[in-house]
């Protein structure tokens, strides 16, 4: 089976004073505080996601833990 990639997400913006869609995809993605991290898959639904609020996270890349 191959193995899952994962990504960290940080949160590095605020939501307050964005478009209600930018909070809802923030809490989407498990974050709703600055500083906050959330390893997710990696998948094209979650990369459209991050893609929507790029400009308030930061993005690592993470080995996965599938096998």
């Amino acid at each position: 089976m191959a193995e899952r990639k994962t990504i960290r997400v940080t949160q590095t913006g605020s939501p307050i004073g964005r478009k209600p869609g930018q909070r809802e995809t923030l809490i989407g993605l498990g974050l709703n505080r600055m500083h906050r991290t959330s390893v997710l898959e990696d998948t094209p639904a979650v990369r459209g996601m991050i893609r929507k609020v790029a400009h308030l996270v930061r993005v690592d890349e993470t080995p996965g833990t599938g096998g």
